[in-house]
């Protein structure tokens, strides 16, 4: 064999991906391309990872389910499936009714898509949220009106209603949770009790996000339209035919959408690349910054902007990007 440059750990000891040799006792992790130590511990969600020997060793919880619905048609599937759809009606986000007649559901989750610009997205105007009940539209039903555009229709006073920082928080005792901004953005919390029992937009919560365009007939799509439409609550709403692209439509507003949608890929953010992907929401910020030319430009950046932020704190990288200057929040007097 011919001599190979370099250096070699002695017999025993292993490269530690530091330059250094140690046992293999003391050998490090890799997570997100970053080195961890033996006995270093870091959070997957709800599970605890502990470095041992080079590998990982965690619990096994079953952590509660998230979607996520933001800006102008975004989704975030409980399993993690990040797609668009512009429909203008009312659609299921999630319900746990899903067709078979024998079983009746718990709980029924509602958004109302409307025009938020004018090159035809939408945003979620109103979120319905039914508990207790399988059938959305009965009239038995008692709404108990919260603040603006949300609005909660129980058969039960199970749930409890509160405000935690920028965010409105409805949780009922059934392991339904909502988590709503008062402006666009809508977080839709499950406990592990409705694993691959429920259907809608937010899909179907099996961890596996290959399945997730199942229709309301459910079979399976790969097209995101049809899907979506055949989530609609009315026949008479129009279906979605085509994908709308807002930066083709007012060309002149893609160079100031990318110029501030540029904080997503920058240092700002670098400590979270490696955790979750910024590309994605990087696009979707173009998107809303692009369409949202009917005033509230700001508004739509700084939503989209944040649900990244969301992502990151969930994948434990904090990351300080609100400024005076950009996306300010003002507190309270003595808050």
């Amino acid at each position: 064999t011919e001599c190979v440059s370099g250096c070699v750990c002695p017999e025993g000891l292993f490269d530690d991906g530091r330059g250094g040799c140690v046992e293999q006792k003391d050998c490090p992790c890799i997570h997100n391309n970053e080195l961890y130590s033996s006995g270093d511990k870091i959070k997957v969600d709800c599970n605890t990872c502990t470095c041992q020997k080079g590998v990982w060793k965690c619990t096994d919880n079953v952590c509660y389910g998230t979607c996520m619905i933001y800006g102008s048609g975004h989704y975030n599937t409980f399993d993690g499936k990040f797609y668009d759809f512009d429909g203008s009606c009312e659609y299921v986000a999630t319900q746990d009714f899903c067709g078979d007649k024998n079983s009746s559901g718990s709980f029924s989750i509602i958004t109302e898509n409307v025009p938020c610009g004018t090159t035809g997205v939408t945003c979620s105007k109103a979120i319905k949220m039914f508990l207790g009940v399988s059938d959305e539209n009965s009239s038995n039903t008692s709404a108990t009106p919260l603040p603006a555009i949300l609005e909660v229709i129980p058969d039960t006073k199970k749930f409890s209603e509160m405000t935690v920082g920028l965010y409105l928080v409805i949780e009922a005792s059934n392991g339904v949770m909502l988590i709503w901004d008062k402006k666009t953005t809508v977080f839709i919390k499950l406990s592990p009790d409705y694993k691959g029992k429920v259907c809608g937009l937010c899909g179907n919560f099996d961890d596996k996000a290959n399945n997730d365009f199942t229709t309301r007939s459910g079979l399976q799509e790969s097209n995101s339209l049809n899907f979506g439409n055949s989530w609609k609550q009315s026949p008479m709403c129009p279906d979605v035919t085509q994908e709308i692209k807002p930066c083709d439509l007012k060309p002149h507003r893609k160079s100031w959408a990318e110029k501030e949608c540029s904080i997503i890929q920058s240092e700002v953010f670098k400590i979270c690349h490696s955790k979750v992907n910024p590309l994605p929401f990087y696009e979707a910020c173009v998107h809303d910054a692009c369409s949202c030319d009917s005033g509230g430009d700001c508004e739509c950046f700084c939503s989209a902007v944040a649900a990244y932020a969301q992502e990151c704190i969930k994948a434990e990288a904090c990351v300080f990007w609100r400024t005076p200057d950009i996306c300010p929040i003002f507190c309270d007097y003595y808050n």
